[in-house]
């Protein structure tokens, strides 16, 4: 397996190539029921291109490959995502399907009061496979990010991350953030979640996945039983929610605790951090600042009302994941935090 931070020399190669569906996504003009809210604000979503737009706002090259109907939301997303910096060429259009569309309350998405009511069924994503993708852009990364989103939206989708997913000479590195969504497996018929998840994971180099999630689908408790169960990869960063992230890199294990953040909406953290991680990877970071900007990713996409948010300057947040650990401890974040004010040498102050 080839080293994880190895540079490849292949033509047209990005950083980062992330496969997925995103879909337009309305957000509520006011907190409450969605049968109270009155109107919504379009916005972008989808875990990979999420992931594909921060890495890309944070100076690195990246492709999003997707399926999107021949309709306005398509367009919207095309150009959306486009605008972030991401290769878009590799997209497809399909004229027979619509593109996935979703509401959602203001709520956090922990609470009962939350609601989200998808429109994906049938939907121009669903139909990725082996032979309507371009494999080729697709393979063209350093990293190929995947999610197991989308290996639930329909056995042809199954079967294309199974290729993906699959130990091969001369694929790039595989980063998978397990993203169990049980009500979408609920509905697929064509296999069972945890099972296909855990089976897909032990196929990536880089393995992304919430303690919670551990525990739903697998019943595993703790990030040493994760790490029993998924031995395979060479990295596996088990989240621990609001707590911190411990990262496995061989049989050596780094934790790093969360930041004190005043959130603003709960959604997007986990991309955020993902693509946080993917960075210093890329970077050749040691495996503890990978956490670290992990966090400070996370940070900013806790602090703004969408999907989606600023990243600090590549200086700003590298200042933030050197210092001393009771400096990060006392490290408090809120909404603007990414703006770094300062000089590019001064040095970052702590409450």
């Amino acid at each position: 397996m080839t080293a994880i931070g190895r540079t490849s020399t292949a033509p047209d190669v990005v950083d980062v190539v992330a496969l997925g569906e995103s879909m337009v996504t309305f957000l509520p003009s006011r907190p409450g029921r969605l049968a109270d809210v009155p109107a919504f604000e379009r916005a972008i979503g989808g875990a990979e291109s999420n992931v594909a737009c921060v890495l890309a706002a944070a100076g690195h090259s990246t492709r999003w490959v997707g399926r999107v109907g021949a309709d306005g939301f398509g367009d919207h997303l095309v150009e959306a995502i486009g605008a972030y910096g991401v290769d878009v060429r590799a997209v497809r259009r399909d004229p027979a399907r619509p593109t996935g569309i979703y509401f959602r309350t203001a709520g956090d998405r922990a609470t009962d009061a939350h609601e989200v009511a998808y429109y994906r069924a049938g939907s121009a994503a669903s139909a990725m496979s082996v032979d309507t993708m371009d494999l080729d852009a697709i393979r063209s990364g350093r990293f190929l990010h995947l999610s197991g989103i989308t290996p639930a939206l329909s056995a042809d989708c199954l079967d294309l991350t199974r290729a993906l997913t699959a130990r091969r000479p001369g694929r790039p590195l595989v980063s998978f953030d397990v993203n169990h969504r049980p009500g979408l497996w609920r509905d697929a018929g064509h296999g069972h979640g945890p099972e296909v998840l855990l089976d897909l994971a032990r196929g990536a180099d880089l393995v992304f996945v919430g303690d919670d999630e551990a525990r739903d689908a697998w019943g595993l408790g703790g990030p040493e039983a994760v790490r029993a169960a998924l031995p395979e990869p060479e990295l596996l960063v088990v989240k621990q929610g609001a707590s911190g992230a411990t990262a496995f890199h061989g049989t050596d294990a780094t934790y790093v605790p969360a930041l004190h953040v005043d959130v603003v909406a709960a959604v997007g953290a986990g991309d955020a951090f993902a693509a946080g991680f993917l960075s210093a990877t890329l970077r050749g970071k040691p495996v503890r600042e990978r956490l670290r900007h992990g966090h400070l990713m996370a940070a900013a996409a806790l602090t703004v009302p969408g999907d989606l948010a600023t990243p600090p300057a590549r200086g700003h947040a590298d200042r933030l994941a050197a210092l001393e650990d009771t400096a990060w401890g006392r490290l408090r974040l809120g909404p603007g935090w990414t703006q770094d004010v300062r000089g590019a040498d001064e040095e970052v102050r702590t409450p």
